[in-house]
């Protein structure tokens, strides 16, 4: 007995000891530069770590309690460095900073506090932190265990492509955040993006060139050879992106890539309008000038298109400016007041031809709302028609009687009118008849189902049908009888159903509005009183 209890008391021991119930024990004690008490201090802590090529550091923000002691050093290492190559590559930049940055984490879900989720195939993989009890009863976050799982299949899906190529001293001690096969990445993505691109380039532009050789018009032989300089750039930018993707960089490197490339871009795209201008405005100029005997017209011509053309540079200038500006959040506001210096100029033209301009911008806006459409009915000046014909200054409206009403499109937005088409497929019409007062309703509401349902089978459709009594006049009774039908055939079902109403009601004259003049029976006292006396006369003077 003695013996059990012993035995009992060294596995409490055990079990219950402080090193237990430590996390990862096979790392050691984490230094004191590892903060792991909110989710964005530990996934900032992880992502220095690996940047600096501290992968032993880095494994103190992972879940390793699933490998064996012995294993946890070195495999804690290996998997630090392999999801720094996913995160890296997957992760858009600025994911970390969306983490909570309080020791309890998300409100919603204080066990864990989830980056992203990754799909390798069918499977998604979450990339979560999670909250995990330490000595003495602390709590902190790190990888979860799931996550840190997850590692193998993602880099198998996500990682470097030379990574089981390389021999490790490639991926050992990285330079200025960056290792030395990516060092070496970007000086071949370099070379081989120049050399591509010129090859590039001439191929395209021998091809465009043969192209233009079957064309009668000499316009596109000069713009083939004004596309020799911004192409060459264009494919440099495009070729250099895609190599540096390639690379799995870190963050701020990943962030002077796209930025640099992306200026690149729009550097070519400017250059080759400044190209297409010049040499638009020469071939008109020559082209005007051989077929027109008109010195006058040829040098107003040449007075226009240098107008039009340093409007143009002037505009491509700025707006490619403000392009790279905003690239930046720093000077970004630079670029935003280039852009609204621009819609000034815009607004001073504007001023000068007001009337046409806004003409115009009411066209495109009411393409781009349609709160009228070809072919919809409308009511527009006390006139039902159909819309025919929509252009960017005026709308043609087919009346009902054949005639074409044409109105002015700043008409539709500034003033109400009626789109019958504009709603469901279905409208609501009114038949108003007055009736004495002796009619009978309910013969009315049989009266109108059978004309609906025989007479205007093919108008109606069968929604709605009803006869109510709408107000009681002084001599008749007002009755509103509501039908329903598509717009098309509204009015044809209304004047049917007044037409067939009447001639119901003629045919029952009593049921017509009549002045009645018959004389009223004089009211009698009540039982057990005497009638009084008429009042006196009152004499007059």
């Amino acid at each position: 007995m003695s013996r059990a209890l012993t035995g009992l008391c060294l596995l409490l021991s055990v079990v219950f000891s402080p090193g237990a119930w430590a996390l990862n024990n096979g790392l050691g004690e984490p230094p004191g530069s590892v903060d792991r008490q909110t989710p964005y201090a530990a996934a900032k802590g992880f992502s220095d770590a690996v940047h600096k090529g501290n992968y032993e550091l880095a494994a103190h923000y992972l879940d390793l309690d699933y490998l064996p002691l012995a294993q946890q050093k070195g495999e804690g290492a290996r998997l630090a460095q392999r999801l720094k190559y996913v995160l890296d590559h997957k992760l858009p930049l600025g994911a970390i900073a969306n983490l909570s940055k309080e020791p309890e984490g998300d409100p919603e879900n204080p066990r864990f506090d989830q980056i992203d989720a990754l799909s390798v195939g069918d499977t998604l993989y979450p990339i979560r932190l999670a909250r995990v009890r330490v000595n003495g009863g602390e709590q902190v976050w790190v990888f979860s265990e799931a996550t840190v799982r997850s590692i193998e299949p993602l880099y198998a899906e996500y990682g470097p492509l030379v990574g089981e190529v390389l021999p490790p001293v490639f991926f050992d001690k990285p330079v200025l955040g960056l290792e030395l096969w990516q060092w070496l990445g970007l000086l071949a993505t370099g070379v081989l993006a120049v050399l591509l691109s010129v090859a590039l380039e001439r191929f395209t532009l021998a091809l465009l060139d043969r192209l233009a050789r079957w064309t009668r018009i000499t316009w596109d032989d000069a713009l083939v050879s004004a596309g020799k300089g911004p192409l060459r750039l264009l494919y440099f930018a495009l070729l250099g992106a895609v190599g540096t993707a390639l690379l799995l960089l870190p963050p701020t490197a990943k962030f002077l890539a796209t930025h640099l490339f992306t200026s690149l871009l729009i550097v070519s795209v400017a250059w080759f309008v400044l190209r297409f201008l010049r040499v638009t405005a020469q071939v008109v100029q020559q082209s005007v000038t051989k077929e027109s005997k008109d010195p006058s017209r040829a040098r107003g011509l040449h007075t226009q298109l240098a107008v039009l053309r340093s409007v143009f540079e002037a505009a491509t200038y700025i707006i490619a400016a403000a392009l790279l500006l905003m690239q930046f959040e720093t000077v970004r506001n630079v670029g935003v007041s280039l852009l609204a210096s621009a819609g000034i100029a815009g607004l001073v033209i504007g001023l000068a031809a007001q009337k046409s301009i806004s003409s115009l911008l009411a066209g495109i806006q009411l393409s781009i709302t349609q709160p009228i459409r070809i072919g919809d009915q409308v009511v527009v000046e006390n006139e039902f028609g159909t819309v025919e014909e929509i252009t960017l200054t005026y709308v043609v409206v087919r009346v009902w009687d054949e005639r074409r009403l044409v109105i002015p499109i700043p008409q539709f937005l500034d003033k109400p009118f009626q789109n019958w088409s504009k709603g469901g497929k279905s409208m609501l019409g009114p038949v108003r008849l007055l009736v004495d007062f002796t009619t009978d309703m309910d013969a009315l509401r049989v009266e109108l189902r059978r004309i609906l349902e025989n007479e205007g089978k093919a108008l109606w459709d069968g929604r709605v049908a009803t006869v109510v009594v709408e107000d009681v006049l002084d001599r008749t009774l007002q009755v509103r009888v509501l039908v329903s039908a598509e717009p098309g055939n509204l009015f044809d079902i209304r004047a049917l159903v007044r037409e067939k109403m009447m001639a119901y009601l003629r045919a029952r004259p009593e049921w017509l509005p009549t002045t009645r003049t018959e004389p009223r029976p004089a009211l009698q006292p009540p039982v057990g009183e005497q009638p009084q006396p008429p009042p006196p006369a009152t004499p007059r003077a």
